[in-house]
C-alpha cells in the first residue's frame, strides 16, 4: 500500500503589480478624502468656538442682571466662575467648571467697554493663534452692543 500525503491545491500570493495597484488606489482615496475630511475639523472647531462664545455672552448677560454692570478688563471672564471681593450682588457661577478655553488651546480674549461703542468685546484667537488673520485663522469676535 502506498501511502502518500494528499496534494493540496497550490495557494497563490498577490504578485507585485496587484500590490502597487491596491496601493495606488488606497492613495488616489486617501487624496481625494483628506482634505474634504480636515476642512470639516476645522469648520467644526470654528463652530464649538462660537458655541462656547454664546455661552460666555449668556454667562455675562445674567452677571450684568445681577450686578448690573458687566466685568471689568481687570477683572476678566473669571468673575463668571468665582465671586470677586468687591461684589455684593454676585449670584453665580454663570458658568460650571473651569473657564473653557478655545478649541484651538488659548483663553479667550475678554475687553471691557469694547470696541465701536460696544458693552464688551469677547474673541477667540483663531486657528494661528494670533491676532489678526484671515480665511481660516481669523479670529472670531463677538460683543454686546450698549442698549439704545
Amino acid at each position: 500500500m502506498n501511502r502518500s500525503t494528499p496534494r493540496h491545491p497550490s495557494t497563490r500570493g498577490f504578485t507585485l503589480l496587484e500590490l502597487l495597484v491596491v496601493v495606488l488606489i488606497i492613495g488616489l482615496l486617501t487624496a481625494i478624502v483628506g482634505p474634504r475630511f480636515l476642512g470639516q475639523v476645522s469648520k467644526s472647531e470654528d463652530v464649538a468656538a462660537r458655541a462656547q462664545m454664546d455661552a460666555f455672552d449668556k454667562a455675562l448677560q445674567a452677571y450684568r442682571i445681577d450686578t448690573g454692570r458687566y466685568p471689568s478688563t481687570a477683572q476678566g471672564l473669571k468673575v463668571l466662575v468665582t465671586k470677586p471681593t468687591e461684589e455684593t450682588r454676585w449670584r453665580g457661577p454663570y458658568l460650571q467648571g473651569d473657564l473653557p478655553v478655545d478649541p484651538w488651546g488659548t483663553p479667550y480674549q475678554y475687553r471691557a467697554p469694547g470696541s465701536n461703542g460696544r458693552d464688551f468685546d469677547l474673541s477667540s484667537l483663531g486657528r494661528d493663534r494670533a491676532a489678526g488673520g484671515s480665511g481660516e485663522d481669523a479670529d472670531i469676535t463677538r460683543g454686546a452692543a450698549p442698549p439704545p
